[in-house]
């Protein structure tokens, strides 16, 4: 139980996110939030000149992104990313990539009596992505931004991330009271995310955003299916699908079969599939239930660590 509970707390890792490339400058960089112990900036990507920021006279969603890294390392400018903002943009998309707090910044093993520490990590990224919508809704004239068509994305603990907001915000709790009344994400990207409940299972109070999910079969960091342990449970994609479909939610699941926890960075090799999901799904407002067994060997696989050992070394 101990090695389960470790396992789960650790999500510690996300590979790198895709091949580096040259960088990409942000069009603005804005602070956000202040908090006690540091101060929170976004950097915003407008949509690359001349590129097509509409399909059949919809606008395309602004992507709000969250990095992976654990809980404990990673930033919003990191040149892994690089490539897959620059492909985003080129298409017509804004990206705005966040900061948020490193919660498990310093831990170097998690065990049973340690586990509120995954529980707050979780929250305070939470806690920072709201801080930045919020932030994005009030200056959203100046951004460039349609509050109504804010899609939030994220990458290993940044999917943890996204997936835990959204699930906050469909059970209207106190930790989704600071967002405006009524508001939720056009939709949700996750890639190689988890959703943590205190209850043990999930359940959905409201319906979710349509949220697209891509996880790896064989993934050691973050839970594929489920981690329970008393009223603890750690559900990812695996999981998560079958809830969507209990709830008849609006969603798309793609289990990268023998994949690992690099699917984590496939962002910049799976556009194809992002691109109909934001289409279809978002902007054309289509119930595009997809769900799909995936064996690619063109997945970009990367070299980050794939198990606790590797984060850690114990």
């Amino acid at each position: 139980m101990k090695r389960i509970i470790t396992i789960l707390a650790a999500i510690l890792a996300m590979s790198a996110a895709a091949s580096a490339q040259t960088g990409i400058t942000p069009d603005g960089t804005y602070l956000f939030v202040q908090r006690d112990t540091c101060d929170l900036f976004l950097d915003v990507y407008n949509p690359a000149s001349g590129s097509v920021t509409e399909v059949n006279g919809k606008e395309k969603p602004t992507i709000i992104f969250m990095f992976g890294g654990g809980f404990i390392r990673g930033t919003r400018d990191d040149d892994d990313y690089h490539g897959w903002f620059r492909t985003m943009t080129a298409n017509g998309y804004r990206i705005i990539s966040i900061d948020y707090r490193l919660g498990l910044k310093g831990t170097d093993k998690v065990g049973v009596a340690q586990v509120n520490a995954l529980d707050n990590a979780i929250h305070m990224a939470v806690e920072d992505l709201f801080s930045a919508t919020g932030y994005i809704i009030d200056n959203a004239e100046q951004l460039g931004v349609d509050p109504a068509n804010i899609v939030i994305s994220g990458s290993s603990a940044g999917a943890i991330s996204v997936m835990q907001a959204e699930y906050e915000i469909a059970n209207g709790t106190r930790w989704a009271e600071v967002l405006p009344q009524g508001f939720n994400y056009a939709g949700v990207m996750s890639f190689s995310g988890a959703i943590l409940s205190r209850e043990g299972k999930i359940d959905f109070k409201n319906a979710t955003c349509p949220v697209m999910m891509l996880h790896g079969t064989a993934d050691k960091l973050v839970p594929y299916s489920q981690i329970k342990v008393f009223n603890l449970g750690f559900f990812g994609g695996g999981k998560l699908v079958e809830r969507f479909k209990k709830y008849d939610l609006n969603y798309n699941m793609f289990h990268f079969t023998g994949y690992g926890h690099e699917i984590a960075g496939s962002m910049g090799t799976t556009t194809d599939l992002q691109f109909k999901f934001l289409e279809n799904n978002i902007m054309q407002g289509k119930k595009r239930i997809v769900e799909a067994w995936v064996d690619d060997p063109d997945v970009w696989k990367g070299s980050g660590p794939q198990s606790r050992k590797e984060m850690y070394g114990n």
